[in-house]
């Protein structure tokens, strides 16, 4: 029976050496042969994992969690130093910028270098050559030598090729984030026709929203580990809680050491500064959004001085948005939005002042915000 999975991967896991204070000369050998520290380094922890043909699986997970580098396993670039990895099919790999490149080969030299390394012979790069140029836009430059690209145009032309060589298995890296928007939405374009095809993808990115869009499934490496793997809108909704829990806590210990301070954001959305309001109302609404990242922190509207006390918490998911990134773990988006009610009773014409403040702890204004209205 035909074996279904393209990739297998059982009980692997990856360490590597990281020495300190190496002698790089013979008499640096010589004279400091003591001072030479070392240690091991654990990447990679006991993944075991299956992709069958035909699927389009991302690995996401934060910086140094070790997804990249189970990329390169999966290119036999590098070799576990436990368990095992095998493909099935034809590999074919975007990694690095440049790999696989001669600096001193035009591009179009360059098309038949590494597309030669593929496993394609000369009759089969010239029946694609133009389809490979054309894609990647290069134009005049393919006849440029490449250490005069951008990096950009180092994607533009390893994209594709990548595609024009028949490979069964398809390896991404981080690579796509490079280069302009019109290319990179022409390559995600390609990579959707190539998942309909029935070619496997095994994608690295930090971009969630093209996980959704492209995979069939997620698989969240966790700091060396193997933590989830299923539905791409489960797995990131998961991992994006891990996320914002690991930034809190970092946030947390770093304003403890000194390294950090708490602080916050207030803002008024309504009404505008120098706005004027009519006294035929019985009360008017303040309405605005406040963040901070110490949890402490309390939300104080003021009407001319005097403190409102009708307050509601609402949602606001576009300013979640904007600062998730800042302050996650610290912030809600059911919660970011406040509404105040301000009663107009017994209220006298001309100007008043509203004031908005994020208190902290011992009654430090992390953030303030003043406007000036008018009632007539």
């Amino acid at each position: 029976m035909e074996n279904q999975n393209a990739i297998e991967v059982r009980n692997m896991s990856k360490s590597f050496k990281v020495e300190y204070d190496k002698a790089h000369t013979l008499k640096e050998k010589m004279l400091f042969w003591h001072r030479g520290n070392s240690e091991v380094h654990q990447v990679l922890k006991d993944i075991s994992l299956d992709i069958k043909k035909g699927e389009t699986v991302a690995l996401i997970g934060t910086n140094g969690s070790g997804k990249s580098t189970l990329l390169k396993l999966m290119t036999r670039i590098i070799y576990p130093n436990s368990g095992s990895i095998k493909t099935y099919g034809k590999v074919t790999s975007l990694l690095e910028l440049g790999a696989g490149f001669h600096q001193d080969f035009t591009g179009r030299e360059n098309i038949y270098f590494n597309a030669s390394i593929f496993g394609l012979n000369r009759s089969d790069i010239e029946k694609r050559i133009q389809q490979i140029i054309d894609f990647s836009e290069l134009g005049h430059f393919i006849d440029n030598p490449i250490r005069t690209y951008s990096s950009g145009m180092y994607m533009r032309l390893a994209f594709s090729v990548a595609i024009n060589v028949d490979a069964d298995i398809l390896l991404i890296d981080e690579i796509l984030a490079v280069g302009d928007q019109h290319f990179q939405d022409k390559c995600y374009a390609k990579l959707e026709e190539l998942r309909d095809s029935g070619k496997t993808i095994v994608i690295v990115t930090h971009s969630l929203g093209v996980v959704k869009q492209l995979c069939h499934r997620a698989i969240w490496i966790y700091k060396g580990e193997f933590r989830l793997d299923g539905d791409p809108t489960y797995v990131i909704d998961e991992y994006l809680k891990q996320v914002a829990l690991d930034h809190k806590q970092e946030q947390k210990e770093a304003i403890a050491k000194g390294k950090a301070v708490h602080r916050g954001v207030v803002f008024i959305d309504r009404p505008k500064d120098f706005s004027n309001i009519k006294l035929t109302n019985e009360n008017f609404v303040v309405e605005g959004w406040e963040i901070s990242n110490c949890e402490e922190a309390q939300l104080k509207v003021l009407f001319d001085g005097k403190l409102i006390e009708d307050v509601k918490r609402v949602p606001r998911s576009d300013v979640y948005e904007a600062y998730q990134d800042d302050y996650a773990g610290f912030i809600d988006a059911d919660t970011i939005g406040w509404k105040a009610f301000v009663s107009l009773k017994g209220q006298k014409t001309g100007e008043h002042k509203i004031n908005v403040q994020c208190i902290g702890l011992n009654d430090e204004i992390l953030s303030e915000k003043e406007i000036q209205i008018s009632l007539s």
